[in-house]
């Protein structure tokens, strides 16, 4: 099997763009405060240009982590093509949230949290680090985003 050749930072950060706004979910990764333990789930989510909006029971395992470190790790896409991205979380009730972003989630992903009798939490997960990569050439050029600013131009 013949891989492709690497993509140069500038195609995979639009490569990136272009999944964030198109892709539906997202593997969620979390840990909870007190011991550690980690904690995967997919879930759907809705990208606003800079953050990712993310919605699941409260009482979810994934629910308390989030809202407990304030810290995710998502991973989006296959193994082969995958892109990482490491952000901080704020946690959203529905009225906290606001009805507009909300209906946009909802519309978004098709799926309403609102309309569910299991109170669920928004998460606002504004990324801090970006890695994109699809096979071992691309691996060395894998990080787009540092501390929160793409290190690529537009």
């Amino acid at each position: 099997m013949t891989n492709p050749p690497a993509r140069p930072a500038e195609q995979r950060k639009q490569d990136t763009l272009n999944r964030l706004e198109h892709d539906e979910d997202v593997w969620v990764a979390t840990a909870n405060a007190e011991g550690g333990v980690p904690f995967l789930v997919p879930l759907s989510f809705c990208w606003d240009g800079s953050t990712l909006l993310l919605a699941t029971p409260a009482t979810s395992p994934t629910g308390r982590n989030l809202k407990a470190t304030g810290r995710t790790r998502l991973g989006l896409g296959p193994t082969r093509d995958v892109v990482m991205i490491e952000g901080t979380v704020e946690t959203f009730t529905a009225a906290e949230l606001g009805e507009e972003e909300a209906d946009r989630f909802a519309a978004a992903t098709g799926f309403e949290p609102r309309e569910l009798a299991t109170p669920y939490l928004y998460f606002r997960v504004r990324p801090t680090r970006v890695q994109a990569w699809r096979e071992v050439n691309e691996l060395a050029g894998r990080e787009l985003m540092r501390d929160g600013k793409w290190l690529v131009a537009d």
